[in-house]
């Protein structure tokens, strides 16, 4: 598997993640399922996992995701000492809706939670701040982040749904070795915000959530002409090829699609053998 380096860090992470997303909403599959998927991950050499706090069905089930992805890293016969997982605070599930919440309280209070959602023993490796909340400064709720990582709970910083403005500002008050925005070939805002060059530039990594487009793309990717002809042309999934197509984008960018079949994953890794042509890249941007 091809590894790149998180941020300006040392540290190196699979060129492609696994997201831990739908393993935790309603409809999740069995719990056996979904560890199945995670070992699957891990055997073909993926060493990045994305989760968050918020990653569950209500606030009853806050924390659910990191619980599980502990659990499958436990039970796993091999070795998970290069095993990077990113989590994210600053999200709240009331009834299932998603709401913002920076306050620095809560914030500190759910990082030592997610500590011990991911075994409370070694540091989370990457804490994200999920999406800024308007009501409390960047400043203010990065506090916490910082402290954590001086009392040894967290590794490294980043942030999410960030514009160049606030990621600058969160740098003067932290390291950040990343920023996961959305960014797809149908949602290309990180292009026309500068994010995506701004990252490419500071040696940032960039994980694009929403990968494939998910509940917001209405068309199927089987049914986008361009994208079907090329998966036909190359014998891979049309899922492939908008992960190639992403991949191409800048090399700071690390795809993180979410599984829930062992399947999935497989099909997902298959990506970082899609050669995309110049040509080909731009009749996938124009579909």
């Amino acid at each position: 598997m091809k590894r790149k380096k998180l941020g300006n860090s040392n540290f190196t992470i699979s060129a492609i993640g696994l997201g831990g997303m739908p393993m935790s909403l309603s409809g999740r599959p069995p719990e056996s399922q979904s560890i199945a998927v995670i070992h699957r991950a891990l055997d073909l050499g993926v060493t990045l996992i994305d989760t968050a706090d918020s990653y569950c069905q209500d606030q009853s089930d806050k924390h659910h995701n990191e619980h599980l992805i502990s659990k499958a890293l436990q039970q796993y016969n091999g070795d998970v000492r290069a095993v990077t997982v990113a989590t994210k605070g600053g999200l709240m599930r009331p009834q299932g809706a998603w709401t913002r919440n920076g306050n620095p309280h809560h914030l500190r209070k759910t990082i030592r939670e997610s500590f011990e959602a991911l075994g409370g023993k070694e540091p989370i490796d990457l804490w994200q701040y999920h999406s800024p909340d308007p009501a409390y400064t960047i400043e203010a709720a990065l506090a916490p982040a910082k402290e954590a990582v001086e009392a040894g709970m967290i590794r490294f910083i980043g942030v999410s749904n960030f514009s160049v403005e606030q990621i600058k500002r969160a740098r003067d008050t932290v390291e950040i070795v990343s920023v996961q925005n959305q960014y797809n070939p149908w949602h290309r805002q990180p292009e026309s915000d500068g994010v995506l060059e701004y990252c490419e530039t500071e040696k940032l990594t960039f994980f694009p959530w929403s990968p494939l487009g998910g509940s917001r793309r209405v068309t199927s990717l089987q049914d986008i002409p361009a994208i079907a002809k090329l998966a036909a042309e190359k014998n891979v999934s049309v899922y492939c090829i908008v992960l190639a197509w992403l991949m191409a984008q800048s090399p700071c960018i690390v795809p993180i699609p979410g599984a829930t079949k062992v399947s999935s994953i497989e099909d997902s890794v298959g990506a970082l053998e899609v050669k995309l042509t110049d040509e080909e890249l731009q009749q996938i941007a124009a579909s």
